[in-house]
C-alpha cells in the first residue's frame, strides 16, 4: 500500500524521524507510524471516484488485511480543499513493520492481479496519488478507531494540520497535546482517532491529526466547549504554549467516511 521509493526506505524515514522529532531514530520505532495517501480525482470524470473506490473496496481493504496492515480508513472530503479526492488512512505498528507490509503485499497474488487490472483501464482511474508518513505522539502512539461497528451511523471526521515555523516550536505543540490538550479534548467531547508528526510530506515541520464527531451539531457544540473550558483558557495561555508563538498555519478539512471504511 505503501509506495516504492529509490533508496534504502527504512535508512531515510528512521534518519527523518530522527532529525525532525530531535531525538534518537530508535524512539520512533517504538510508536506507530501512519500513512495518509490522497488520491486525487477530477470533477469532469464522474468515474474515476467509483473505480478507486471499488479498487480500494474490494482490493486494497482484504489485501491489507492479510499483510496485517491496519487500522484502515477510507473518506471522502466533505468541507475541504482540492476536492475531490479519496483519502486512506492506513496504520503500522512501525516502520520496520510497514517495510513487513510491503513485503506481503508483493507475494500476495489476489493482490498484485487486481492492482493490474486497475491500473490497464483505459482512462484515469485517478488524477495523481500524495502521501504522508506520520509518527505517533508520545500520548497517543496509535490509531484509536472510534467505538461501534459498520451498523453504526456514519460519523463526522476532522483533519487538521498545524504547521511550525521549526522544529522547536513544533516540538513545544506536540508536548502542548501530549501534556493536557488531548485529554482535554476527549472531555469536551472530541474524540481523537490519531496524532502524528510528519516524518515525509509536504508543508513540513507539521502535526497533523484527526477527531471524530457523531454529526455536524455535536462537532459545532464541542468546539465551543473546548474553546470555553477553563483549562484550555490556562493552557493557552503559559507563554511556552501561545499558539501565535508556535504555530504558523493551521488547516482543516471536514470528512466522511466511506461505506466500507472500517473507521466510521
Amino acid at each position: 500500500v505503501v509506495k516504492s521509493f529509490h533508496m534504502n526506505r527504512r535508512t531515510f524515514f528512521s534518519a527523518s524521524a530522527s532529525a525532525t522529532l530531535g531525538r534518537p531514530a530508535a524512539s520512533a520505532a517504538r510508536k506507530g507510524v501512519f500513512e495518509l495517501r490522497y488520491f486525487r480525482l477530477r470533477n469532469t470524470r464522474a468515474n474515476q471516484a467509483k473505480r478507486t473506490s471499488d479498487f480500494l473496496a474490494n482490493a486494497i481493504l482484504p489485501a491489507a488485511g492479510r499483510a496485517g496492515i491496519g487500522p484502515l480508513g477510507f473518506f471522502s472530503g466533505a468541507i475541504a480543499v482540492d476536492s475531490p479526492f479519496i483519502l486512506m488512512l492506513a496504520g503500522f505498528p512501525s516502520l520496520a513493520g510497514m517495510e513487513q507490509a510491503r513485503e506481503k503485499l508483493a507475494a500476495d497474488k489476489d493482490y498484485q492481479k487486481a492492482r493490474d487490472e486497475f491500473n490497464s483501464a483505459a482512462d484515469l482511474n485517478y488524477m495523481r496519488m500524495e502521501s504522508s508518513l506520520l509518527v505517533g505522539f508520545e500520548s497517543m502512539p496509535a490509531i484509536e478507531p472510534p467505538p461501534g461497528g459498520a451498523e453504526r451511523p456514519p460519523r463526522v471526521f476532522e483533519l487538521r494540520v498545524y504547521e511550525s515555523s521549526n522544529t522547536s516550536t513544533l516540538a513545544r505543540k506536540i508536548k502542548m497535546f501530549d501534556e493536557g490538550e488531548i485529554a482535554l479534548f476527549r472531555k469536551c467531547g472530541i474524540l481523537p482517532v490519531f496524532f502524528g508528526e510528519t516524518i515525509a510530506g509536504p508543508n513540513m515541520p507539521n502535526l497533523t491529526y484527526m477527531v471524530a464527531f457523531d454529526d455536524m451539531a455535536a462537532r459545532d457544540k464541542a468546539w465551543q466547549t473546548f474553546v470555553n473550558h477553563p483549562e484550555w483558557k490556562q493552557m493557552s495561555t503559559r507563554p511556552e504554549y501561545a499558539d501565535a508563538d508556535i504555530v504558523s498555519n493551521i488547516s482543516n478539512s471536514v470528512l466522511r467516511p466511506l461505506s466500507f471504511s472500517p473507521i466510521r
